[in-house]
């Protein structure tokens, strides 16, 4: 068995009745100085007995911080708890909790790799509060395992994911191309702030000018943020994170999940001119949708091709494809969002 976790697990006690929890660790001054692995927990008979995978990490960087989100604690069997992060907004970040949720999934089901998740934000988080996961185990099948994980703050349930995990398995493979866009590298760095996408972007000190950041951003076709101008419902943006993330997959897909909110719905306000940092808009995630389809490394450039097929109501559609630098297509979202103008009284 080859887990869809970082490395291979040494344990002597790999067998179908025993259930693996892992658990994100991260090297960071925030804990100690403890080192950056997925460790599991073999609980059998109530025995316990850890092999830690050793992935080293510079201390205090914004990655660092950003993979931290991912820590979540070991409860009880199939109840986590995962820190917030307050980022200056009213409400936690749409991402933050999709990519939690999915590792609180996965610590459920690891023999088997993430391939679609499909969720619904019920209430805005509080991002003071700490945020408990509860995984229902929905079924195991033959190829297929799906499980239900309900995030919840104060009793209340802030989110709905159910998510589906397949064995690998070989069959029929097509896609389309990725768009024709300048590269990364001819794409000035978003620098103006520490927080360029201020959803994606944790920062202790807001408005501070640095490089250091958690996701490196290079838009093909920005629009300025308080003045824009009306244009098509399609963007293009270069992304990567700005350092060195374990070769593991189902940390890459977690991570995936939670970059995959970042700007995606503005592509629904651009024909409009119209963006959320305006203070008359008032925007929020309404569901998000993700399938996988191949490996990646979130580490090296992805692209976010995203379009808007429609809007309504109050209500717009938006749609992701995400690419590998070499062109494959590695993951698809589809996500509808609150775009709401508030009238002046």
């Amino acid at each position: 068995m080859e887990p869809d976790f970082v490395g291979q697990l040494q344990t002597d006690c790999c067998q179908p009745a025993c259930r693996f929890q892992f658990s994100l660790i991260l090297q960071s001054r925030f804990n100690g100085g403890r080192q950056i692995g997925l460790v599991p927990e073999v609980l059998e008979n109530s025995k316990m007995q850890k092999d830690t995978i050793i992935q080293t990490f510079s201390e205090g960087t914004a990655l660092s911080e950003l993979l931290r989100l991912f820590e979540l604690e070991y409860v009880k069997p199939d109840h986590y708890i995962g820190q917030s992060l307050d980022l200056g907004f009213r409400n936690l970040f749409g991402g933050h909790i999709l990519g939690q949720a999915l590792v609180a999934a996965g610590n459920t089901c690891v023999e088997r790799n993430a391939h679609s998740l499909h969720a619904y934000f019920i209430r805005g988080g509080d991002p003071l509060a700490p945020i408990h996961y509860s995984v229902d185990r929905i079924r195991d099948g033959n190829s297929f395992s799906v499980r239900r994980v309900t995030a919840s703050q104060g009793n209340k349930a802030i989110l709905i994911l159910s998510s589906s995990f397949q064995t690998t398995e070989a069959g029929f493979e097509h896609q389309i191309k990725m768009p024709v866009v300048p590269p990364p590298e001819s794409l000035p760095s978003v620098v103006s702030s520490a927080r360029p996408v201020p959803e994606l972007i944790p920062s202790e000190t807001p408005g501070k000018v640095t490089r250091d950041l958690a996701i490196e951003l290079r838009p093909v076709d920005p629009v300025d943020p308080y003045q824009p101008e009306k244009t098509t419902p399609t963007q293009y943006v270069w992304f990567r994170a700005a350092g060195q993330v374990p070769d593991n997959h189902a940390l890459q897909k977690c991570l995936l999940a939670y970059a995959s909110d970042f700007g995606l719905l503005g592509t629904s306000l651009r024909p409009h001119g119209a963006t959320y940092y305006q203070s008359d808009m008032v925007t929020a995630s309404l569901d998000h949708a993700m399938w996988f389809y191949r490996d990646f490394q979130i580490d090296d450039w992805l692209l976010y091709a995203c379009e808007s097929p429609s809007t309504g109501h109050a209500r717009g559609l938006n749609h992701g494809n995400i690419f590998s630098r070499d062109g494959k297509l590695v993951a698809c979202v589809a996500q509808e969002g609150l775009i709401r103008r508030v009238q002046s009284s």
